[in-house]
């Protein structure tokens, strides 16, 4: 009996310990974390401008890696450019970071996303096809209501 008990143990040992590695503890050991990201709260305010609008969302990362926002790809704009204020000026920007287990928010007055070009004015209530790209993770196609030009959310941004 002890031949057989032998290398069953192993066997379950040996489970037991692979099972270890693949640990799915959020703090995660250097780059053995992955960003885990999902989109929220986006909207872009009726443009009043017949060639530029500003979009706004919340990627939020819950995994154990930081990643960046990299580019928007949007059917309506002939460019969608990613936007960060500093000291109440705006300037084009690479990428904007996402932070490991954090948030990145583009809303009003701060950090947010600018259709340059536009095909066509968004009319509010219709929702405007936008696909983010990140330095690591697979893009996210997200839709973004278009809401009055003077929509304030009241939670999120």
């Amino acid at each position: 009996m002890r031949r057989r008990l032998g290398p069953a143990a192993l066997v379950i040992a040996g489970t037991l310990a692979l099972a270890g590695c693949g640990g799915s503890d959020s703090g995660g050991e250097g780059d053995s974390g992955k960003a885990e990201l999902s989109v929220g709260s986006a909207y872009m305010p009726q443009p009043v401008s017949d060639d530029m609008a500003a979009g706004f969302l919340t990627v939020t990362n819950k995994g154990g890696a930081a990643d960046e926002l990299t580019s928007v790809t949007s059917d309506i704009a002939g460019q969608v450019t990613v936007h960060q204020t500093v000291d109440g000026a705006m300037q084009e920007v690479k990428s904007l970071k996402i932070p490991a287990d954090g948030r990145l928010e583009l809303k009003s007055g701060g950090d947010h996303l600018m259709f340059e070009q536009l095909k066509s004015k968004p009319k509010e209530g219709r929702t405007v096809s936008v696909e983010l790209h990140f330095a690591h993770s697979d893009p996210v196609k997200v839709g973004m209501p278009v809401k009055p030009a003077t929509y304030t959310p009241k939670t999120g941004h």
